[in-house]
C-alpha cells in the first residue's frame, strides 16, 4: 500500500470519522478508515443517545456506532482495526504509519480521533460510569430531571454543566477543591445567581457511593478534614477533556490544550490536504451530532480538494 497513494485516510472511528468515511465513500474516495484503540469512540460507553436525530425512541452509544460503521461499509469504505502511531505531513503525499510498523500514503488525511473526558482516578468513578456518573451534562442530563446530582470541577466546563444542570434538577452542588473558581466571571456570576447551586469551596470528591446506581458521594474540606455526604444521584466530572492529539502535535497548528486549530468556516489545517473533525477540533459543542456535521464537511473538502489539485 505504501507504493500507491491512497485518495483519503481517516483516523478514528467516532460520528466524525464515520460520517467523513460515508461522504467520502460515496464521491469515490475509496476511503480507507483506521479505527483506533477504541472502534466508536466515546459513545461505546454510553448506554442511551436521545438526542441524535433519526432514533425517535433512543438508542444506545454502540447500536448507533454499528449502524455508522455498517452504512459506511456498504458504500465501499475499507475498515482497518488498527492505531496510527506516527505520521510525516513534511511532503504533498501525506505518510502515516501503523502501530505495526506499516506505512502508508495518503493525499489527504481526514483526523477524527476525538477527545477523552478527564476523570478523577477513584474506583467507584470508573464502577459507576453510566450508572449515575457521567462527563456531560448536555448528554444525560435529562435522565436526571428533578434529581439532586454533584458537578465536580472549577472552570468554564464545570460552571456551564452546573448552570444546564440547575434548570433541570431542583438542586446541583458543585464540588470546587479551592477557595475560588477558574471560570470566567461572567460564568461565576451565573454560578453565584443561581439559587438552586450550592457551592461547596475546598472540597473534593473521596467516594461515589452505591452499587448499581449512584445513591450519594462522600466529599471531604482539603482544609478541615471535614467529611459529608450529600444524597446525590447523578455525579457530573467537569474537569476538562483531553483531545486526542499527541501524534500530530509535530506538523500541525493547535491551541495550548492540544485541540487542532481549523481555518474559519473550514475543517482544514494548516496543513494542505489535512483536515480535522469532531472533538480533536471542537472544544465548544463536544455532540455526537456536531461532530458528524464536521465529519461531513471534512469529506466534502477532501474531494475538492482532490480536483483542485487534478488527483482525481
Amino acid at each position: 500500500m505504501a507504493d500507491t497513494p491512497l485518495k483519503c485516510v481517516i483516523i478514528g472511528s467516532g460520528p466524525a470519522g464515520y460520517t467523513a468515511a460515508i461522504y467520502a465513500a460515496r464521491a469515490n474516495l475509496e476511503p480507507v478508515l483506521f479505527t483506533g484503540m477504541e472502534p466508536g469512540g466515546q459513545l461505546m460507553t454510553t448506554t442511551d443517545v436521545e438526542n441524535f436525530p433519526g432514533y425517535p425512541d433512543g438508542v444506545t452509544g454502540p447500536e448507533m456506532m454499528e449502524d455508522f460503521r455498517k452504512q459506511a461499509e456498504r458504500f465501499g469504505t475499507t475498515i482497518r482495526y488498527e492505531l496510527i502511531s506516527k505520521v510525516d505531513f513534511s511532503g504533498p503525499v501525506h505518510r502515516l504509519w501503523t502501530e505495526g510498523g506499516e506505512e502508508i500514503q495518503a493525499y489527504t488525511v481526514i483526523i477524527s480521533t476525538g477527545a477523552s473526558a478527564k476523570y478523577l482516578g477513584l474506583e467507584s468513578e470508573q464502577r459507576l460510569l453510566n450508572k449515575g456518573v457521567s462527563a456531560c451534562a448536555v448528554c444525560d442530563g435529562f435522565f436526571f430531571k428533578g434529581k439532586e446530582v454533584a458537578v465536580v470541577g472549577g472552570g468554564d466546563t464545570a460552571a456551564e454543566e452546573a448552570t444546564y444542570l440547575a434548570k433541570l434538577c431542583p438542586k446541583v452542588h458543585l464540588l470546587v477543591r479551592r477557595d475560588e473558581m477558574r471560570a470566567s466571571k461572567i460564568m461565576q456570576q451565573r454560578v453565584f445567581h443561581t439559587p438552586n447551586i450550592i457551592v461547596h469551596w475546598n472540597t473534593e470528591a473521596e467516594e461515589i457511593l452505591g452499587e448499581d446506581a449512584v445513591e450519594g458521594v462522600r466529599v471531604v474540606n482539603n482544609k478541615t478534614g471535614e467529611k459529608k455526604v450529600l444524597p446525590v444521584e447523578g455525579f457530573f466530572v467537569a474537569i476538562g477533556h483531553k483531545p486526542n492529539t499527541d501524534i500530530f502535535k509535530d506538523w500541525l497548528d493547535m491551541d495550548e490544550t492540544g485541540y487542532i486549530k481549523t481555518k474559519c468556516d473550514s475543517t482544514a489545517t494548516n496543513v494542505e490536504g489535512v483536515f480535522a473533525a469532531g472533538d480533536a477540533q471542537d472544544k465548544v459543542y463536544r455532540q455526537a451530532v456536531t461532530a458528524a456535521g464536521t465529519g461531513c464537511m471534512a469529506a466534502l473538502e477532501a474531494e475538492r480538494y482532490l480536483v483542485e489539485k487534478e488527483l482525481i
